[in-house]
């Protein structure tokens, strides 16, 4: 979001979903699209195969999706932003921009174009591994086919430098004029099912509902004055800052729905900061890794036993029924949360509808979403009035900050890079069947019978090297910590390169991950660290 809200005043998703079947040519870099969002990842295939778009992949694996590609670049962990940068080196020094739409709705060109001249195709072939005659072959297809979107997931973002590799999917985008067009867009792929709409509704530290500045006295009186209570005006911490805090600033912790204990990483220094607190509320619909460590445990409800609104990864409100009743010692969470607030002097809502009533009036891009308006099929925001349809395709005309702002890059490392001690490069995502931390996904019967355990995947060639068959038991090691798993012999990764599923607890991959922060945004890189692997006796 920060990449986004800096270069173009909005950080969420441009285009709508369903555009992508309007593309030319689409560009996917740092999502695994077929695994990890598989109903988005068929309908891109249909642009594939039945709307004749053009298909460029990006990633250190060769996933599934590059069975439809024209072209796969398989460039180095951590190194998106000279791949990209080498794109658009190509397409200005070839003159195939968009020199109008540069000239009428964007600035910084000068110092942007200054820092794309690094960026020449030799270089970015010594820093990425993709040979120029690939680089050239790819930009000439995005930059000539027409109507290019872009999408990317947290393959882009979950590094120490990822707020730059948004900008520079920005960048691509901004200098062949596809945003503001439908089939166009920069277009991130959002985590969970309803991220979107908890970024939407203020659950971040520097902003209200809306991505209303927390520093910005017109909104904190607003605020204030709705909520009858005086709010401040500094930013709050960020998960990652709240962790290491734990028995410092911080002496009490809330956690609902969320399982840090799995996802965090650098897991042991986790479960050590956790067991620093003196009070810890766990808010959960199971007992989590991260619940077993509370001093007090809530259970709440699953999304199926909730009326309300998800927020989906294209801003589209809708809303849900429940499909079951709530059975058990279990509550709303919107009713647990009210009760606290009573007991601290405060009287929040509670029923859905007047929460969303309340988020209505605070939240100019949901003003126009009633619950009668979505009830059948939901709205994209914004929507500013009843009479108003709903913003599938963003920047239209304009921007929201103005003019676009297009960045200039330098090249980083990440964090942490391979050595004689630890040789492999670590990266860590999802498998098909598994979600996030598996608190769910490993409860369903046939999920776990699918894929009941960890892996660690290598290549052949490292799998010879190390003496190590496929199946056996072998440990991993980083700098941070060491598991216990199974070898997956597999070319989808690259020589040198390792990758581990983080669903699993009992071998949790976040043992061995790097809690190395972008320093914008404080996301931790998750996909560049250094480990090797030992056979076990």
């Amino acid at each position: 979001m920060a990449g986004l809200a800096a270069t173009l005043g909005s950080g969420a998703m441009t285009n709508a979903m369903e555009e992508v079947l309007q593309a030319k040519v689409i560009l996917v870099i740092g999502s695994n699209t077929t695994w990890n969002h598989p109903v988005f990842g068929s309908l891109l295939k249909r642009a594939v195969k039945d709307r004749g778009a053009k298909l460029i992949v990006c990633d250190p694996r060769r996933i599934d999706l590059i069975d439809f590609a024209d072209v796969w670049l398989r460039h180095r962990n951590g190194t998106d932003v000279a791949l990209l940068s080498g794109l658009q080196h190509i397409i200005l020094r070839e003159g195939w921009q968009n020199e109008e739409y540069l000239k009428e709705r964007t600035e910084g060109y000068e110092a942007y174009r200054k820092a794309v001249d690094f960026f020449t195709p030799e270089k970015v072939e010594e820093l990425t591994g993709v040979k120029a005659a690939d680089l050239y072959a790819a930009a000439a297809l995005y930059a000539k086919s027409g109507v290019g979107a872009l999408y990317y997931c947290m393959g882009i973002t979950q590094h120490s430098h990822g707020v730059d590799n948004v900008k520079a999917c920005v960048n691509l985008q901004l200098i062949l004029g596809n945003l503001g067009v439908v089939g166009g867009g920069v277009n991130p792929l959002r985590g969970q099912s309803n991220v979107q709409g908890a970024c939407d509704m203020g659950g971040l530290p520097v902003f209200f509902t809306g991505y209303q500045p927390v520093s910005n006295a017109a909104a904190v009186e607003k605020f204030s004055k709705y909520w009858n209570a005086k709010l401040s005006d500094k930013a709050g911490l960020t998960l990652t800052q709240m962790i290491p805090e734990c028995g410092a600033k911080i002496r009490a912790l809330y956690v609902l729905g969320e399982n840090p204990m799995v996802s965090d990483p650098n897991l042991h220094h986790v479960e050590e900061s956790l067991r620093k607190l003196d009070f810890l509320v766990v808010q959960d619909i199971f007992l989590t890794e991260t619940a077993q460590l509370a001093d007090v445990v809530l259970p709440g409800v699953s999304f199926a036993e909730k009326l309300g609104t998800i927020s989906n990864t294209e801003r589209r409100v809708q809303l849900t029924q429940p499909a079951l009743q709530p059975r058990g010692n279990v509550r709303q969470d919107y009713e647990i949360i009210a009760d606290i607030a009573q007991r601290f002097g405060h009287e929040f809502p509670r029923t859905p509808e007047a929460l969303w009533k309340e988020i209505r009036d605070l939240t100019p891009a949901y003003a126009g979403i009633s619950y009668e308006r979505i009830r059948e099929v939901g709205l994209p925001w914004p929507c500013p009035n009843e009479t108003h349809p709903g913003t599938p395709t963003l920047h239209v005309g304009k921007f929201s900050r103005g003019l676009a702002l297009l960045s200039p890059l330098e090249y980083k490392p990440s964090a942490e890079l391979p050595d004689a001690e630890y040789p492999l490069v670590l990266s860590t995502g999802r498998v098909l069947e598994h979600f996030h931390t598996g608190s769910m996904s490993r409860r369903a019967e046939i999920l776990d019978r699918l894929v009941p355990s960890g892996h660690v995947e290598l290549h052949p060639d490292d799998a010879a090297k190390h003496g190590v068959a496929d199946g056996e038991k072998v440990a991993v090691r980083s700098r941070r910590g060491r598991i216990e798993t199974t070898a997956l012999v597999t070319d989808r990764v690259a020589p040198g390169s390792i990758f581990i599923p983080f669903h699993f607890a009992e071998a949790a991959a976040n043992v061995l991950t790097n809690d190395a922060l972008d320093p914008a945004c404080k996301i931790p890189e998750y996909k560049v660290c250094a480990a090797r692997l030992e056979k076990l006796a």
